[in-house]
């Protein structure tokens, strides 16, 4: 832990002065109201030594990294039958694209752009009791923290501007690939987006996938070492957008971005690093957080290739 504190220090400064080129997030009103100057970074390895600097203790909308965490509960209830519903292929296009779901007949490119998450949350609403509640009690478990919540400001936030997914939802219903009700999949797709945590939490939370053996608190095992490595791979290939494939060669690790600035990275059999900084590039990606993902496995020499 002491290389990787030392690296992260320097880095850390020496971002932290870069200037940020990137924009908040606006289009979800609740969003812009966040301080554009945060910027934290936790690591936690897989023998539980942690270590935050800069707002890592801050909460935060997590947005769509909250996509692995319903597509782990999802594969962990449906199992293998789930890629009937949702590919696993990169997009290569905008997140909330509608264009490609024409041509695929209602059938997502995979379980991260917008329309793959919102099959998802279809098929969650299918197999549990009371949808929100139940989710956030998995998120808990795995994280051993009975604090985690939704941001309702946040979740009411998207429903009253997500006019693009609420079309996504209706265009996937018309090919079959929704089997519940339209406003519920949606209220529970929103909900989950605003799951709030902070960079300590997150590192925290994806330790199961970066750990073969991983066990709740419980004694619970979340999903199989088979699902997990097909989660960490659909991460490196679709975890950032139309960008994945820029940040596979740029930090060459399986990850997760967010809207609201939170990236999540994952070295099996490693660590668990997590990012903060709400300032997005075009592609909807921290931009400070991408740099500093991009320094950091340069100079550990921690890719997994």
């Amino acid at each position: 832990m002491e290389n990787y504190k030392k690296i992260i220090e320097d880095i850390y400064l020496e971002v932290k002065n870069v200037d940020d080129i990137g924009k908040v997030a606006n289009y979800i009103p609740e969003l812009a109201f966040v301080d554009s100057n945060n910027f934290g970074i936790n690591i936690t390895t897989i023998n539980n030594e942690s270590f935050g600097i800069g707002d890592s203790e801050t909460k935060f909308s997590i947005q769509s990294v909250t996509k692995i965490l319903s597509l782990t509960l999802a594969y962990k209830l449906e199992g293998e039958k789930l890629w009937e519903r949702v590919d696993v292929e990169p997009s290569g296009n905008p997140f909330n694209s509608l264009l490609q779901l024409e041509a695929d007949l209602g059938k997502p490119r995979n379980p991260f752009i917008n329309a793959g998450a919102i099959v998802v949350c279809d098929v969650l609403i299918s197999h549990l009791k009371n949808p929100k509640e139940d989710f956030l009690n998995f998120c808990r478990e795995i994280s051993d923290n009975t604090t985690l919540n939704y941001n309702e400001k946040i979740a009411q936030s998207e429903k009253s501007s997500g006019f693009r997914n609420i079309a996504l939802c209706n265009f996937i219903k018309s090919f079959g690939n929704i089997k519940n009700n339209v406003d519920e999949v949606l209220d529970f797709y929103f909900h989950i987006c605003s799951l709030e945590m902070t960079c300590k939490e997150l590192s925290q939370m994806f330790l199961y996938l970066a750990e073969d053996n991983f066990i709740t608190k419980k004694g619970t095992k979340i999903i199989s070492e088979s699902q997990t490595k097909r989660i960490n791979a659909i991460m490196l290939t679709c975890g950032f957008y139309d960008e994945s494939g820029e940040f596979a060669f740029r930090v060459g690790l399986p990850g997760k971005s967010g809207v609201g600035g939170g990236i999540i990275a994952i070295h099996p059999d490693k660590y668990c690093i997590s990012v903060w900084s709400p300032k997005l590039n075009k592609k909807g990606n921290s931009y400070k957080g991408m740099l500093f993902l991009e320094k950091f496995t340069t100079k550990t020499t921690s890719s997994i290739f």
